[in-house]
């Protein structure tokens, strides 16, 4: 079994800098888990951690039903990847990928049968018998992945391990990874600061600020019932769009007021938004959920909400609307032949299903 569990674990560094505060993270067995942040969110110092590379100040760690808190890496058997393929380069591609099974004493019969079998897997038997200065930034990658591969560890950790590469590579070395996962059949964890790998990737996702969690949850969970506005800003591309003002009562129904705007909430929301009457409140959109008034028929007038386009920014296959209300600015996401003038004055209409509510105070979410 390769259950990875964190039980009230923390870390604090000797300079009263709390990096990891009081996490609690159930990895199943052949779980493919991604923890995704900003920078300097505790990621990284989580995986290390499990890893056997930093001390843990507070908590327990399992690898399955092992206890690993004083057990030292190298007997956790478990691989780890790093952003730094960190490959020996007076070694050849075999001689990197075999390096750790000699070092364990494994017999070279045993050696070069893994060896082999992780170069197919993974694409590189042509490289065997090349230098790393003699490979790209991809086959590096690869030839990282390998050297833990061979080990037929329990758990797998990758330490942001694309972030060196090219735009087009990443993408194609998340499916790699992910093909990886399901041919193996093993635990994995993933660290990244890129929430398109995060969602693309992951079983599940922890998102991470400042040393806590914030919600742990499969991608579409995270992406349509996000536990507070960090999460909601975090993950999605354009972010979510945030706008404060009030909610108000008129002739019986409820309306965000934004001041230069107001859009009424649909009847499913009345109960939970009814204590935030004549109170600031957040309010949220995702610049997908945003229509041009022109493309939307019998549109309700009391979505409709008129704002000042500042620019048009075509993306392919879609167009990125930069839109000011004069009170804020935000971004829809609308068809790639939908191209306003610049600086002047369009109809856009919200669907008001789809929105969310914040809490002023707690950040939290309130639908």
């Amino acid at each position: 079994m390769a259950q990875v569990n964190l039980v009230n674990v923390s870390k604090i560094y000797p300079v009263k800098v709390c990096a990891v505060d009081n996490i609690n993270l159930a990895i199943e067995d052949l779980e493919f888990l991604v923890l995704v942040g900003p920078s300097g969110c505790g990621k990284s110092t989580t995986l290390r951690m499990i890893a056997g590379l930093e001390e843990i100040t507070e908590g327990s760690i399992y690898i399955g039903d092992r206890l690993v808190n004083d057990v030292p890496a190298k007997d956790r058997n478990i691989a780890m990847v790093f952003q730094n393929y960190a490959l020996y380069p007076h070694m050849t591609v075999f001689e990197n990928m075999a390096f750790g099974l000699k070092l364990r004493r494994y017999p070279k019969s045993e050696i070069i049968k893994r060896v082999k079998e992780a170069a197919e897997i993974l694409s590189i038997k042509p490289l065997l018998d090349r230098r790393p200065r003699q490979l790209s930034g991809g086959e590096r990658q690869r030839v990282a992945v390998g050297r833990a591969i061979v080990r037929k560890p329990l758990v797998f950790l990758f330490d942001e391990p694309l972030s060196n590469l090219d735009a087009k590579l990443r993408v194609q070395m998340r499916t790699e990874i992910r093909k990886l996962h399901r041919r193996l059949h093993t635990t994995m964890i993933y660290v990244t600061h890129d929430q398109t790998e995060a969602v693309t990737m992951g079983d599940r996702i922890a998102v991470m600020r400042d040393g806590v969690t914030q919600q742990v949850a499969d991608p579409t969970t995270i992406y349509d019932k996000p536990a507070n506005k960090f999460v909601a800003g975090f993950i999605g591309s354009p972010p979510m769009n945030f706008m404060i003002g009030k909610i108000i009562k008129t002739d019986g129904s409820l309306y965000f007021n934004e001041g230069r705007f107001r859009v009424k909430v649909v009847y499913e929301m009345l109960t939970k938004l009814e204590p935030y009457i004549d109170k600031e409140i957040t309010f949220g959109i995702r610049s997908e959920d945003i229509y041009d008034k022109l493309f939307v028929s019998q549109a309700p007038p009391d979505n409709v909400v008129t704002v000042t386009c500042e620019v048009v920014e075509p993306m392919g296959s879609e167009v990125y609307l930069h839109l000011t209300t004069g009170k804020h600015s935000f971004i829809a996401r609308v068809g790639a032949h939908d191209r306003p003038e610049i600086n002047q004055d369009m109809d856009l209409v919200f669907d008001m299903n789809k929105v969310h509510f914040f809490d002023q105070d707690t950040e939290k979410t309130i639908i």
